[in-house]
């Protein structure tokens, strides 16, 4: 056997453990830094220079950056975060019910009179009351 040849006993199990943790914690750290990035932009509170300068210092120095951000303004992340998910939730609610009050709200004349030609299909009304009725709808004096 050649020296270059790695077989499996070469690499011990606590070898892959030890860089499955790196690797997962190397993951972690991009999740962190990319939630902080967003945070940056997110908080209205920050000037612009300000949230130009904390950007540059995450990407000129990361790991101290992202550090000094975490120690510094890691407290209102959670905050802000929760803040902008009340927000989402407050509009996807108004977004709800105005669309259930349009849909139950006043009927057009088509609707009206799909709903007449029914009635008297069924023989609810006669003719002549269809008639004065369709009439109504199509004046818009009422229902």
């Amino acid at each position: 056997m050649s020296g270059d040849t790695y077989l499996a006993y070469d690499y011990p199990l606590l070898s892959a453990f030890w860089t499955m943790l790196v690797f997962f914690l190397w993951i972690m750290w991009f999740v962190l830094l990319f939630r902080i990035v967003v945070d940056i932009f997110r908080d209205d509170e920050l000037s612009g220079w300000a949230k130009a300068g904390w950007l540059v210092f995450c990407i000129v120095l990361p790991f101290l950056g992202v550090f000094v951000y975490v120690v510094a303004r890691g407290k209102n992340m959670g905050r802000r975060e929760i803040a902008q998910a009340r927000d989402q939730q407050k509009a996807f609610d108004s977004y709800i019910r105005e669309t259930a009050k349009g849909s139950s709200g006043p009927t057009s004349s088509v609707d009206e009179l799909a709903r007449l030609s029914e009635i008297r299909a069924r023989g609810d009304i006669t003719d002549e009351e269809f008639n004065r009725a369709k009439q109504m709808v199509l004046s818009g004096s009422g229902h």
